[in-house]
């Protein structure tokens, strides 16, 4: 046992340990609760079941002394006691459930919450106020306007600004009302509609795929040919213009270089991207409609690099079609895997700006 414990603090005279005999289990407990919040520990008895923490308090309200003799002998068997533990399980298949996270896939803890009837959430207010604001607007759109209200109030004030704009302008009038009259709502009421809220969020159906459809079909685009990818774009302005638009914006290219590159990234995003490779998409470039980005990453880079890609770019000719698409679209890729790795941040246009260029 560590010194600096509270219990290492009184020594455990073995002749004394039949004081504790006479106690139960439950008082021996309290004593130890006890004992601990004396000296200053910090014991997280919110953590221990309703039941629990009842049973505790009730047992503590009912003792008023123990001598020190008895007090030396329980602390002296609850040290025996932890010094000969080994190895210590979560209780039952919540916390089981818990220890797994994230070593068993979804579906098998979906599986056995569902078989055992566990929930998925401990505090589930927490929950809520992690969940992404688009899983929250179809649930408080469909909530009674008292329910939403308390929700909204339980929300960090810029979370709960965001979510009430994205709610039409009657549903939000309503709601901003209504959190005036939350004054009165009780501490039971609010859990029970934390524990509605949080098993909404929890009861939704397994998908298949980790990024919805718009990713995976900008992640398609990306590495496809420009020809190939503008004839899917059209196509799909015909189907469906507003899912157009949000792949549009999912897709990176090198042509978007100028548009979402800071200046200041430039160096960085084409640090990992072969000399070789960087000249020919360069070289393509100029040669063609897009000499405008070559120019951009030219000039943001050192002036010795940049002198020293023009050398190579002039000595280097006509580059075929196909060969300045291929160098474009890995330095393209480059640059979205150091995004993916948050080294560098991409530059975000507003939505008119994006259907501006759309169109």
């Amino acid at each position: 046992m560590a010194q600096s414990s509270p219990l290492a603090r009184i020594a455990p005279p073995p002749a004394q340990a039949s004081a504790a005999s006479r106690l139960t289990r439950k008082q021996k407990a309290a004593i130890i609760v006890r004992f601990l919040l004396n000296e200053g520990a910090d014991v997280p008895i919110a953590e221990l079941p309703d039941d629990l923490q009842g049973t505790l308090t009730t047992q503590m309200g009912s003792m008023r002394y123990v001598d020190r003799e008895t007090l030396i002998a329980v602390v002296a068997e609850f040290a025996t006691e932890l010094e000969a533990m080994g190895l210590t399980f979560p209780h039952g298949m919540a916390g089981a459930l818990s220890a797994l996270n994230g070593r068993i896939s979804p579906q098998t803890a979906a599986r056995l919450r569902r078989e055992a009837g566990v929930r998925q959430f401990g505090d589930p207010w927490e929950q809520v106020r992690a969940a992404d604001l688009d899983d929250l607007v179809p649930i408080i759109a469909a909530e009674s306007t008292e329910v939403a209200a308390v929700m909204l109030s339980k929300l960090d004030v810029t979370r709960a600004a965001d979510l009430l704009s994205r709610i039409p302008g009657d549903k939000a009038r309503r709601l901003t009302f209504a959190v005036g009259q939350t004054g009165n709502v009780t501490p039971d009421a609010v859990d029970r509609i934390g524990l509605s809220l949080a098993a909404q969020l929890a009861d939704r159906p397994e998908v298949a795929f980790d990024d919805g459809p718009v990713e995976r079909i900008g992640a398609i685009l990306n590495s496809s040919t420009s020809a190939l990818r503008d004839a899917v774009l059209s196509g799909l302005d015909e189907e469906d213009e507003g899912f157009a638009l949000r792949v549009r914006k999912a897709i990176f290219t090198f042509i978007h270089v100028p548009e979402r590159l800071k200046p200041t990234d430039v160096p960085n995003a084409i640090r990992g991207v072969d000399q070789a490779v960087l000249v020919t998409a360069l070289a393509a470039a100029q040669a063609g409609d897009l000499a405008h980005v070559a120019e951009f990453i030219l000039e943001n880079m050192s002036k010795r690099m940049a002198e020293s890609l023009r050398e190579e770019i002039a000595e280097m000719g006509r580059v075929r079609p196909k060969e300045g698409e291929e160098a474009m679209t890995q330095v393209v890729n480059g640059i979205r895997q150091l995004a993916a790795a948050g080294e560098i941040t991409f530059v975000q246009k507003d939505e008119d700006q994006e259907e501006a260029a759309a169109q």
